[in-house]
């Protein structure tokens, strides 16, 4: 997805009667489909290939970020680092095990966003790197909050984009049905991956005595003890977050392809408030072979409200192998129609 945007928000008024996300709104129902010859070199339009110069713009040539980190939460762990010193910021939650740079597609994103006024936020919380096992989504919706917190009163944030990788999407759900003063700034949000757990570990052996074992400790009240190390994990795991992740109606559970309709809306409803892009895999190795994947993102955006649909033909999971088309449907749904105005989110 190479970058093609509509207009630079550096040229956007903020007097027009016409917000930015009202405009969004417009384009929602729309979806498209990558190209399954992707692997073309980027054209000269594209952000991730814009010329980078050492000494200007976020990454240099020695393939480095510039930016600013910052401490948005007590916790020592909660540290965020920012590219670009603008009012409008795109906020990427990552999945499981990761942290900084978790994605190829980051640094050209950073490039990208930087050409249109935008600032690339990426930031730990509790459950970055292995801490994902004793954390909960919960956790990482009070931590998300400081940091949107942070950026509205310390950086006069204009609003934000969340853009969720895997399990960074179960985040961003639970996040917005919080419903909380600061997630009113949430401008639009991006679901990259939107994969389930519990169908990926449904695939592993002897993965239902282990839910029983998790299911049995939490009904003995002993859901924050840690279950018994795995041969196939070296991550410490509660018997919550364990229950969570791979037992059907657990917490994490909302992209399961066998939920049935009311169950996805139940989960995903509220976020028809929300403008949403959600950009698919069509080879996710992490999404089993019997899954219809067209038939799944369908079902997503519909639960959604009709959210905005971008398959990407031989996409892995992370989409290493797609990084500019990743980047373009991002920049595009982003800057779509500019921002003309910003709408107070406290008025």
């Amino acid at each position: 997805m190479n970058l093609s945007t509509s207009a630079s928000l550096a040229s956007t008024s903020s007097s027009s009667s016409s917000s930015w996300l009202s405009g969004i709104v417009r384009g929602r129902p729309g979806s498209f489909k990558m190209a399954k010859n992707s692997s073309n070199p980027p054209s000269a339009a594209s952000a991730a290939a814009v010329p980078v110069v050492d000494g200007a713009g976020p990454v240099n040539k020695k393939n480095q970020l510039r930016g600013v980190m910052f401490k948005y939460g007590p916790k020592s762990i909660q540290v965020a680092f920012k590219t670009g010193d603008y009012r409008r910021q795109v906020i990427f939650i990552g999945g499981l095990t990761d942290g900084f740079l978790a994605t190829d597609y980051l640094m050209p994103l950073a490039t990208a966003l930087e050409a249109e006024k935008w600032s690339l936020v990426q930031f730990l919380m509790s459950s970055s790197y292995s801490g994902y096992g004793t954390s909960s989504l919960k956790q990482d919706a009070l931590e998300l909050d400081e940091l949107v917190n942070y950026l509205i009163n310390k950086e006069d944030s204009e609003g934000v984009v969340l853009l969720g990788h895997s399990t960074g999407c179960q985040d961003i759900v639970y996040y917005m049905r919080t419903n909380t003063a600061c997630s009113r700034a949430v401008r639009a949000a991006i679901l990259q991956a939107p994969v389930s757990d519990r169908e990926y570990n449904a695939t592993k052996p002897d993965i239902a005595s282990t839910i029983d074992l998790a299911t049995k400790m939490i009904n003995e009240g002993r859901g924050s003890e840690l279950m018994p190390r795995t041969e196939d994990s070296d991550t410490p795991i509660t018997a919550y977050r364990y229950h969570s992740l791979c037992a059907y109606n657990g917490d994490d559970d909302m992209f399961s392809s066998d939920l049935s309709e009311d169950q996805l809306k139940q989960r995903l409803g509220h976020m028809s408030h929300t403008p949403c892009q959600i950009i698919f895999s069509m080879n996710d190795e992490y999404v089993p072979e019997y899954v219809d994947k067209k038939a799944l993102v369908n079902r997503l955006s519909k639960a959604m409200g009709g959210a905005e649909k971008v398959e990407i033909e031989w996409g892995n999971h992370s989409l290493s192998n797609r990084v500019q088309e990743a980047v373009q449907a991002m920049i595009s749904f982003i800057t779509r129609e500019g921002p003309k105005g910003w709408d107070d989110p406290w008025s």
